[in-house]
């Protein structure tokens, strides 16, 4: 991204970001539909689903990443894809 002629990158590249395609997805699906009478009750169901999640779910979502990184370094950085 470019302001006033100075270049930002970003830390994460925005169509790597881990939490991006394994977690928002997921969980999205899991709300989906929910009603929640208060913040109180929000926050209880979201640490009921991260306590239930399998420790796979996240070994599989950080090897994952391999793939992503190895394409964004394959493409000199052009990641975006068009």
């Amino acid at each position: 991204m470019a302001l006033f002629g100075i270049t930002f990158r970003y830390a994460v590249p925005p169509d790597l970001a881990p939490s991006d395609f394994h977690l928002f997805g997921p969980l999205k699906r899991h709300l989906g539909g929910m009603a929640f009478e208060t913040e109180d009750d929000l926050i209880s169901e979201l640490r009921n689903w991260f306590d239930n999640l399998d420790v796979d779910f996240f070994r599989v979502g950080i090897n994952s990443l391999l793939s992503r990184w190895q394409k964004c370094i394959d493409l000199h950085e052009d990641y975006v894809e068009k």
